[in-house]
């Protein structure tokens, strides 16, 4: 019986296991051999296909009402690499906005002239600046704040006062008095 399940099997295109045979045609199934005889059977239904997929949707259909609801999607449910968690464009694009927002609030503000501006939203635009505080950084190394009396105060609390940490520079005689303390304490 086995056989004829397996040649049932292979003519509806499904798993042996998945085929009944009619109780009351046990005989004439015994007797098919060839693959036209079972497909004979199968026609006059002594010989079908038990139910659909018995897999239960109920789990999957339950995960996908949680992640509708922005469930699930902590760091430890993220496959793939870096890139896969947030694209390297998205990661562009909400830097791009960030500095561009920035620009346009100084140019309002009146704290860069219109020139200034073009030549910082160009240099956003070619990838210049890392981020916001790069910008800040740039505009006070180069002095690039617009002078007047009442936007100093305002122009310190957007720009502020970075101060670069400032390295000191040893000369060589410093430098080989160092070396020799560190060689001596080995």
């Amino acid at each position: 019986m086995n056989s004829r399940k397996r040649l049932a099997g292979k003519i509806l295109k499904v798993s042996p296991g998945k085929i009944r045979f009619a109780p009351d045609a046990l005989e004439e199934i015994q007797k098919a051999i060839t693959g036209s005889d079972i497909r004979g059977l199968i026609a006059v239904g002594k010989i079908y296909q038990n139910g659909q997929n018995e897999q239960s949707r109920g789990r999957a259909r339950g995960i996908a009402a949680q992640k509708k609801k922005g469930r699930r999607r902590g760091r430890g449910s993220k496959k793939g690499k870096k890139y896969s968690i947030v694209t390297r464009k998205s990661g562009w694009i909400n830097r791009v906005r960030v500095q561009r927002e920035f620009l346009q609030l100084l140019k309002e503000k009146q704290l860069v002239s219109i020139e200034t501006f073009h030549m910082l939203y160009q240099k956003v635009k070619g990838g210049f600046f890392r981020n916001k505080r790069h910008i800040k950084l740039y505009i006070n190394e180069y002095k690039l704040v617009e002078k007047g009396a009442e936007s100093a105060a305002l122009a310190e609390k957007l720009v502020g006062e970075v101060q670069l940490p400032e390295k000191s520079k040893k000369s060589g005689s410093e430098k080989s008095e160092t070396k020799r303390s560190k060689k001596s304490k080995e």
